[in-house]
């Protein structure tokens, strides 16, 4: 029995731990004579390795994206979403994008000092940054390390504009930092409902919050002034799509007032691990999904062009776009163009250390 055909580990997203795409060597399992590949896999357990980041805004320049910057206090996940874009980064480390993305993570401990030292350069130009942008900044990890934490508070005290989209309930312990801000026009936080059925979540985002405490942080979130919205992510063809009118009703009703999508992506190791991961938990569906997604990018299974990489191409894609429409018309969301302020932005004090020249 190889990695590929054991059963889903309990409480983790991927099905196997592919080899990283950069690795020399591969790792296969085998049966030594011994039984030893009937044997049960030993319980996988979380590990965080401290990582020394030499700078910690990310730059980007995607026509997709409504952000240049960003900010991911960790690297990997324990979310453990199946469907993760993000999983092929952690092959950069020489680990695999499946089970070691969401068990052997990496954090950033000196976050905030170089964000500090980063906003204090006379060259830095303010624009909103975006946090957690290819990693959850408060996946279960950031209860105990909190460095998400401390990186809202360098943002506070320099009144700089953040936006934050996060599946977890933790992002109610920084009310106290985002209510004020939101009263400044700093903040904006989306909440991803993906699913509210309760079995769907437990095996697509095993170590996220569950839908209904979502839509709970949307309510606390918006009865403290800070503006909310519901980011309906993915959208998986013939498996969470007729959710999406669902998801977007109950949101605006715990008080979102903005709303997004983005149609599933299958970059790199996501492919075979999402498909690997369907074929285990809903074989019946396997053929219609993918098929679906096939539909979406043009007959291949994915599709990294900018302008159809997030929302697909094609009559169901179409048919997506005009249902998230349709909808906010009808509950009232997206009826204002939030604009973070950026001209309050102060920067922190330079480093004591450095000697002005003159």
């Amino acid at each position: 029995m190889n990695d590929a055909t054991r059963p889903p580990r309990k409480g983790r997203g991927a099905t196997f731990r592919p080899d990283p795409r950069y690795g020399e060597f591969g790792r296969e399992a085998f049966d030594d004579g011994w039984g030893s590949a009937d044997e049960e896999a030993p319980p996988l357990r979380t590990t965080v390795t401290n990582e020394r980041a030499a700078s910690i805004i990310n730059r980007n320049r995607s026509p997709d994206l409504p952000f240049d910057r960003s900010i991911n206090p960790y690297r990997g996940c324990e979310h453990g979403c199946a469907y993760c874009y993000a999983r092929p980064a952690h092959a950069y480390v020489d680990l695999s994008p499946g089970l070691d993305f969401e068990s052997r993570l990496f954090a950033k401990p000196e976050a905030a000092a170089l964000l500090r030292r980063e906003l204090a350069r006379p060259s830095y130009r303010c624009a909103p940054i975006a946090l957690g942008a290819n990693t959850d900044a408060y996946q279960p990890v950031e209860r105990r390390l909190r460095i998400t934490r401390d990186i809202l508070e360098v943002l506070a005290e320099c009144r700089h504009p953040v936006t934050i989209v996060t599946k977890s309930a933790l992002v109610e312990r920084d009310l106290d930092l985002l209510a004020p801000m939101a009263a400044e026009g700093l903040v904006q936080v989306f909440v991803s409902v993906t699913t509210l059925e309760r079995e769907l979540a437990r095996r697509m985002e095993p170590r996220a919050a569950a839908p209904q405490r979502r839509l709970e942080a949307i309510r606390r979130l918006a009865a403290a002034g800070v503006p909310t919205g519901v980011m309906f992510a993915p959208v998986v063809p013939a498996l969470n799509d007729h959710e999406l009118e669902r998801v977007l009703e109950h949101a605006a009703q715990v008080g979102a007032r903005h709303a997004g999508y983005v149609v599933l992506r299958l970059p790199r190791e996501v492919k075979p691990l999402f498909k690997d991961w369907l074929m285990q938990h809903y074989p019946l569906r396997y053929e219609r999904v993918m098929g679906r997604i096939r539909e979406l990018r043009d007959g291949a299974e994915s599709d990294a062009r900018f302008g159809s990489r997030l929302v697909g191409q094609g009559v169901f894609a179409g048919l997506v776009r005009q249902r998230f429409e349709r909808a906010c018309r009808a509950l009232g969301l997206n009826r204002s163009d939030h604009r973070l302020a950026c001209d309050r932005f102060r920067p922190p004090p330079a480093d004591d250390r450095q000697l002005d020249l003159f």
